[in-house]
């Protein structure tokens, strides 16, 4: 039977070293994506078995088509390959953030007040880890983001930095 050994730290290890894989992106496609009257929503960069998985959400006014999917990708792409971000191999994907865009900056939370959510939280909130409801207000106590949710009636306080994924709710 085979086993196994962890060496302490090293889930956080591959988290910064991807997180300065995201920031780096976003630095180098943010100038690329305003020049072409876009923006970035978000960018996911996971460490597959051989390769990189990058996807990069983008929108604009009258909406992302296929060619503006397209165009951004062969650009980007261009971007990443000079600066050798991420490492390695990799497969991009550009597209629209969809019907369930993720909410990752603060103005996604202030636009979207008032709209269903679903925030998945790194610890427990009072013995919850996956909270759907309507965002009714995002608050900066003293330097400090919170989310404040509405499930069925109850206010909940979600601080932003235990925030791993948020997604607007796609309401029929």
């Amino acid at each position: 039977m085979p086993t196994f050994f962890f060496r302490e730290g090293i889930k956080k290890k591959m988290t910064d070293s991807t997180h300065t894989y995201q920031e780096e992106m976003r630095r180098l496609i943010e100038p690329l994506l305003e020049s072409e009257n876009m923006e970035l929503i978000d960018i996911e960069c996971l460490k597959m078995k051989s390769r990189w998985l990058v996807r990069i959400y983008v929108d604009k006014d009258s909406g992302v088509t296929i060619n503006d999917c397209s165009e951004i990708s062969k650009q980007a792409g261009d971007l990443l390959d000079v600066h050798d971000v991420p490492p390695g191999p990799y497969t991009l994907e550009v597209s629209s953030p969809g019907l369930d865009r993720p909410l990752t900056r603060d103005k996604d939370f202030i636009k979207y007040l008032g709209h269903k959510v679903h925030i998945r939280v790194d610890e427990k909130i009072e013995g919850i880890k996956n909270f759907r409801g309507k965002l009714i207000d995002y608050l900066d106590e003293n330097g400090k983001k919170i989310l404040i949710i509405d499930i069925s009636g109850r206010a909940y306080r979600i601080p932003k930095d235990v925030v791993m994924k948020a997604r607007l709710e796609y309401e029929f």
